[in-house]
């Protein structure tokens, strides 16, 4: 483990915060780019569109820039810390990966920098480095503990595919080997879904977290996947499409085939705590953000609550709009939940009331205020969608005198939750 920074190191680090804002994306760019081509391997670890779209490096120039800002206060990054640590466990990062990646980070900011990059710089960027990945270590390693026998890729079978909108297919996924157990995941947790690519580097593993959309107890584990539009498997046009393996999902792989699949892991989840165990919940989501949230509902539902539960989904128009009849049937069998459905552009032959609640994107202000509990100060909050959504969502909270801890959000991509 890496001694503790010393004062001069930690002066030397705040210094440099300038700098990382203006070389920050120019060091990660080329620290992936020469990474990536010394060890050919981490493609497996890496998502390759994000790579070629920027948006990695840019996410870690970021995470560089505020680690460098708060040096002296760490306290300040836990919750970003512990996303990146859930992600990391769910992508099977090992610990001696870190020190691969500690070399050429350092080689990347010795050669943008130059000369400006004294040797002071380099070792306490050397010691900072270290502080934070022994951190990151010991908590992935706790995570991979809590996951038991379930420590690498497991091979999962789709015993299931049903489509529950125009865009979004779930499926059902069930592990190949005989008689193994399935872990009691969190609702509101994810899983990571890896898939062979052979038409990227002339083969490669590409993984992606995807929600778990059921409740925790079943035989199998649900996600629930948008299959984004544009997409031609192959094209290497599409290839960096935020959507390919979403794609390939949906256009090659059939009941019957395997895939690879990690344990559950996300740091965005429901949990019962005594303190709150009466405590309205309202769940607000937009587009295919809901399946998360229908694993929360599905696990209340099913472990017999009778707290008051508040459901509000935004979609384009019914077509789009999945689990509708589902979260129907749980309003009607309970009289605690209460659903709210916007469309922002309803069909023709959608009918309000029937198909929708209210026209338009989403807007509290059209909602009964009983329906947001917003007269009882343990109502929690859980809010999915587009990052644009979800920052509009949480102010509009905050102005009605929600407190922001009780406004949970969760993560869309890469670059953590957006600061509201």
């Amino acid at each position: 483990m890496a001694p503790s920074l010393t004062p001069s190191q930690v002066a030397v680090i705040k210094a440099t915060v300038p700098v990382l804002a203006e070389h920050g994306f120019t060091i990660t760019k080329k620290f992936y780019a020469d990474m990536l081509a010394a060890n050919p391997s981490l493609k497996n670890y890496f998502n390759n569109t994000h790579q070629a779209t920027g948006h990695q490096p840019q996410a870690l120039a970021h995470a560089l820039h505020a680690y460098a800002s708060n040096i002296d206060a760490l306290g300040n990054l836990s919750e970003a810390v512990e996303l990146i640590c859930h992600k990391h466990a769910s992508l099977y990062i090992k610990a001696d990966q870190y020190a691969v990646v500690g070399k050429h980070l350092l080689e990347t900011m010795k050669t943008v920098l130059g000369d400006a990059c004294t040797d002071e710089i380099l070792d306490a960027w050397g010691a900072a480095y270290w502080q934070l990945a022994d951190l990151m270590i010991a908590r992935e390693k706790h995570l991979y503990d809590s996951a038991a026998q379930w420590d690498d890729w497991r091979d999962f079978k789709i015993v299931r595919k049903e489509k529950e909108a125009e865009e979004i297919t779930s499926f059902y996924l069930e592990p190949v080997e005989e008689g193994f157990k399935l872990p009691v995941f969190k609702p509101g947790q994810y899983v990571s879904v890896n898939i062979f690519v052979d038409e990227l580097f002339d083969g490669v593993w590409q993984a992606r977290q995807y929600s778990l959309s059921d409740a925790p107890g079943k035989k199998y584990l649900r996600i629930s996947v948008k299959k984004e539009p544009g997409v031609e498997i192959g094209d290497p046009k599409s290839m960096t499409h935020p959507g390919y393996l979403s794609n390939i999902l949906h256009e090659k792989k059939e009941v019957g085939d395997v895939v690879k699949v990690s344990h559950p892991f996300g740091d965005f989840f429901f949990e019962d705590k005594d303190e709150l165990k009466y405590a309205p919940v309202v769940l607000i989501a937009a587009g295919v953000g809901l399946t998360c949230l229908t694993s929360v509902l599905n696990a209340l539902v099913e472990g017999g609550t009778n707290r008051p539960i508040t459901w509000i989904h935004v979609a384009r128009n019914s077509k789009t709009r999945a689990f509708k009849k589902h979260t129907d049937e749980l309003a009607a069998n309970n009289k605690n939940i209460h659903t709210a459905y916007f469309s922002s552009h309803p069909l023709d032959t959608d009918e309000q009331g029937q198909d929708y609640d209210f026209e338009g994107r989403l807007d509290l202000d059209k909602m009964k205020k009983e329906d947001l509990f917003l007269d009882n100060d343990k109502t929690v909050y859980f809010v999915c969608g587009p990052p644009e959504f979800m920052v509009a969502t949480a102010k509009k909270l905050q102005s009605y005198g929600v407190a922001a801890e009780r406004t949970k959000m969760e993560l869309f991509g890469t670059g953590g939750v957006p600061k509201v």
